[in-house]
């Protein structure tokens, strides 16, 4: 795995993930709301499988 995902766009990965967890918790959305976990992994190894194909990065060169 190379790393694809900048620091600005592994914050909001992270964020967004943790909301939409939080907001499944607390009953406000369904259970898709727990695919925040992919968002937050996502975030974590600072790969997305979804970039590679295109050769994308949001990292600095």
């Amino acid at each position: 795995m190379i790393a694809n995902v900048g620091t600005v766009d592994r914050v909001i990965r992270i964020v967004v993930g943790l909301a939409l967890i939080a907001a499944t918790l607390m009953g406000w959305i369904g259970v898709w709301g727990w695919i925040g976990l992919v968002a937050i992994a996502t975030g974590v190894f600072s790969f997305c499988p979804a970039y590679w194909p295109f050769k994308l990065s949001t990292r600095k060169p």
